[in-house]
């Protein structure tokens, strides 16, 4: 940019006041050498040398042109290489001596500027980028195979199949098929009801009145919730080095299960979560969606710089815009423009002003039940609270504390104590300082409440000791607490809100917070479509933006990830970025045709869902057939199904499952359960309370599992799960020796194959056939065939063999006494239920 910049303004303004000579000779010289100039402040700090005002001024070391003295002209410096450290260009060749001494001539010669000269701001040219181009609806081809069509996505997907002379692999059986449906649907294996209804269900439709029903499951929300907050980087803890929990966390998660179970247009899911608290007349619901931009990282300690973090969490929900729904790698533009894309710096920056405008707000989000009980509680809690207040003057306190901390906002290094305790504001609570610069008017009850809780805990912070023990501060704290002991509960979420007066915006040199360079408005990359035309766009014009038919990426990403996840890899496999860098699509016309009538649809994910799991495509058996190994190692060309590993959550769901042990409830708080030992001690400064959840709720889901960023559930994160840290748009899948010693070893697992063998015992008629069999259904939803009877039959002898001379070892690998069992045999069925549950087809999706 630096290059246009000087193109524009040296060549096409310098020229008339030099020579024609002077013309002719230095334009090619900088169209050839100068494009790839990336001078420092150039671009960044908003300099034009088209603009005489901009040049004379300079950059921030100062002036890029002195007329009559180009030894104090910093162009002349960088072209000359004068400073080794800054060269214009930076690669490629230099100029010569006698392009520089044209350049010093003119400048010496008084730079002159034509007065109404200002040639054209250059903009980038529109990319020829397949991602870039609007979203094209084509025809299904015609194909030789037309039975094998039961939609519209086996037309695109056989056609080049045909092309490439490759027959599709048959359809899967009855069984593999339910089960994969289950698992990709609802998240969870058949339960032999389900798979028997299915099988005795001769219907020509039967197989779609299966999806149906999956569909509806409310177990659905949750399968498809676990994707995305893969993306929205959800976690239960701030992050850095204290990584203090966040126990609301939990409410943005259950927006996301309801969200999905309803169908919410993909649209509206994304406004919501982009800007719900800008709607007009936001309801509560709509508020907690917006807590989307909470999952970033949180820095609490107490010596950072509180603008330094506030830069880092508005960089971090820039870039999340850029992975989640435009598929693009835009943090490459923090610092300079991206190598590859047609986005600037300026570009991020203009993205990022959407974001800049924001600070955290917490508020009141209650389930339903809750309000009745609350309201019934709040006016005796209140009557009583208020009166120690009052008591204790706190309302003249506050006031003198709010007027200090304000001054303190505008008056830093005055006072010491007043600066550490508005730094320590603005650290400890999301939102704080935005509300002391708020008026006490515009504040909420429920922010005027944290307010002055605030205060009470933290009055010694620029009141001192010796003011608190005159205010009988530790008297009132335990007053309070023994009246807050009946403080009326709702539940809350975690939510944004626009921020009193709007921040400007400056593009940061070289991404650096430290070193703002030129303003820049809210705007959206040129090579995309256009904002509409508002005097003041939000985040709700953003959010509009971005689920606009004529936006070409975000309908494109979305069913692409939903191809993903049917299918194990994208139509575009790096499903993170849609950019030069990334992949083109394996069907190009496929993706265009199911990215239009997802829009066609109304944006519904469901009715995508249901279309994809209807198609032959996705019935294809998955046996890898030997003339494809060669030719198409990798399935792209989609000629049979994927195989492949559940992801973490799934493997643990499955063992309690089959176990019986799983907990289905849906929704509500995260647990805890059982951690190994010494784990939580990894935390810093062994800081992490891991407070084990006890009876039933243990087994929920694997969804509920409490995410700490620094030390993460070891059983999820040995099978991939993200770190939360970043977007995750595609989990990887590793093969590694800790995930079987973890399958054969964790409590939990262990726990579960007694459960399974418990199951078995009574649940199954007596003999061994009989309670294999039920185990292998409930496994893998299948019966054994007879060379695997033969295997388990010769592993269970060998285990009571073993068994018998080993009481005490029989006792502690299945401890449960079951009526008409002998102790030996009912462990060695847990022997063989740990092999169930480490079997290579139970731990995969066929």
């Amino acid at each position: 940019m630096a290059s246009r910049v000087l193109l524009s303004g040296v060549l096409a303004l310098a020229a008339p006041a030099a020579s024609v000579d002077f013309a002719r000779q230095v334009e090619p010289i900088f169209r050839a050498r100068c494009q790839v100039c990336h001078g420092p402040e150039v671009q960044q700090n908003g300099l034009r040398l088209d603009r005489r005002a901009d040049a004379l001024r300079g950059g921030y070391s100062g002036p890029v042109i002195v007329p009559g003295a180009s030894a104090e002209s910093k162009l002349i410096r960088l072209v000359s290489g004068a400073d080794p450290k800054l060269i214009m260009p930076p690669v490629g060749p230099r100029l010569a001596a006698a392009e520089v001494a044209a350049l010093r001539a003119w400048i010496d010669q008084g730079a002159v500027w034509p007065e109404s000269g200002e040639a054209a701001e250059v903009r980038p040219k529109l990319s020829r980028h397949w991602s870039f181009q609007p979203v094209v609806r084509r025809e299904p081809p015609a194909v030789r195979l037309k039975a094998r069509v039961r939609n519209p996505i086996d037309a695109f997907v056989l056609a080049r199949l045909e092309k490439e002379a490759i027959d599709p692999s048959p359809e899967a059986d009855r069984i593999t098929l339910f089960r994969r449906l289950s698992l990709d649907l609802v998240g969870l294996p058949p339960a032999r009801a389900e798979m028997a209804e299915f099988l005795a269900d001769t219907r020509p439709d039967a197989y779609e009145r299966a999806v149906d029903r999956l569909l509806a499951s409310p177990h659905y929300g949750e399968k498809w919730a676990r994707h995305w907050l893969d993306l929205a980087r959800y976690a239960d803890s701030d992050g850095y080095e204290s990584d203090l929990p966040r126990p609301h966390a939990w409410r943005y998660r259950q927006w996301v299960i309801e969200a999905l179970n309803r169908d919410l247009p993909f649209d509206q899911f994304t406004i919501e979560q982009l800007a719900g608290d800008l709607l007009p007349n936001a309801a509560i619901e709509q508020k907690v969606a917006a807590g989307f931009h909470r999952n970033t990282l949180t820095n609490r300690e107490g010596g950072v710089d509180t603008e330094q973090f506030r830069v880092e969490q508005v960089i971090d929900r820039t870039n999340t815009l850029g992975t989640v729904w435009l598929g693009l790698s835009v943090n490459c533009t923090q610092c300079h423009d991206h190598k590859y894309d047609p986005i600037t710096q300026k570009e991020y920056y203009q993205l990022y002003a959407f974001f800049n405008t924001m600070q955290e707000s917490d508020l009141d989000a209650p389930l339903p039940g809750e309000m009745g009980p609350y309201l019934a509680a709040r006016p005796s809690w209140e009557t009583r609270r208020r009166a120690l207040l009052e008591e204790y003057r706190m309302a003249e306190l506050q006031k003198e504390w709010e007027e200090n901390l304000r001054y303190t906002a505008a008056n830093p290094g005055q006072s010491a104590a007043w600066d550490r305790a508005w730094k320590f504001l603005g650290n400890g609570l999301s939102g704080f300082q935005g509300m002391i610069l708020l008026e006490e008017a515009l504040r909420t009850a429920k922010q005027r409440e944290q307010l002055t809780d605030y205060l009470i805990q933290r009055f010694n912070e620029g009141f001192g000791k010796e003011r608190a023990a005159a205010a009988k501060i530790d008297e009132l704290r335990k007053k309070l607490k023994e009246v807050d002991a009946t403080r009326p509960v709702v539940s809350q979420a975690q939510s944004v809100a626009e921020f009193g007066e709007p921040r400007r915006t400056r593009l940061l040199v070289r991404g650096d917070f430290r070193n703002p360079g030129m303003e820049v408005t809210p705007a959206v990359p040129a090579v995309l479509d256009a904002l509409p035309k508002e005097p003041k766009p939000s985040r709700l014009t953003l959010a509009r933006w971005v689920v606009d038919r004529n936006n070409p990426l975000t309908a494109r990403v979305t069913v692409n990830r939903m191809w993903q996840e049917l299918f194990g890899r994208g139509l575009v496999r790096t499903s993170e970025d849609f950019g030069a860098q990334g992949e083109r699509p394996s069907h190009p016309e496929l993706l265009d045709w199911l990215a239009s009538e997802f829009m066609d649809r109304g944006w519904s994910m469901k009715q995508m869902h249901r279309l994809i799991v209807t198609s032959a495509t996705y019935r294809q058996a998955s046996r890898v057939r030997p003339e494809l190994e060669s030719r198409d190692p990798d399935n792209i060309l989609i000629a049979r199904q994927a195989r492949l590993r559940l992801p973490a959550e799934l493997v643990r769901d499955s063992a309690l499952y089959a176990a019986g042990l799983l907990n289905t409830a849906i929704g509500g708080r995260s647990i805890r359960p059982p951690l190994p030992k010494g784990v939580a001690e990894l935390g810093y400064a062994g800081g992490i309370r891991w407070e084990e959840t006890k009876g039933p709720e243990r087994y929920r889901r694997g969804l509920y599992i409490h995410f700490q960023r620094t030390v993460p559930y070891p059983a999820l994160m040995n099978f991939d799960t993200p770190d939360a840290f970043l977007s995750c748009s595609r989990r990887q899948r590793t093969n590694t020796p800790l995930q079987a010693l973890n399958l054969l070893n964790e409590p939990m697992f262990f726990e579960a194959a007694q459960g399974l063998a418990l199951r078995v015992l009574k649940e199954a008629p007596a003999g061994f056939a009989s309670r294999l069999g039920y185990a292998w259904e409930l496994c893998v939803a299948r019966r054994p065939e007879p060379r695997e009877v033969g295997r388990m039959a010769a592993l269970f002898e060998k285990q009571v063999d073993i068994l018998r001379g080993e009481a005490k070892e029989a006792a502690a690998l299945f401890p449960h006494p079951v009526d008409g069992v002998e102790p030996v045999e009912a462990a060695a069925w847990a022997a063989a239920a740990r092999v169930l549950l480490n079997l290579d087809e139970f731990l995969h999706r066929e």
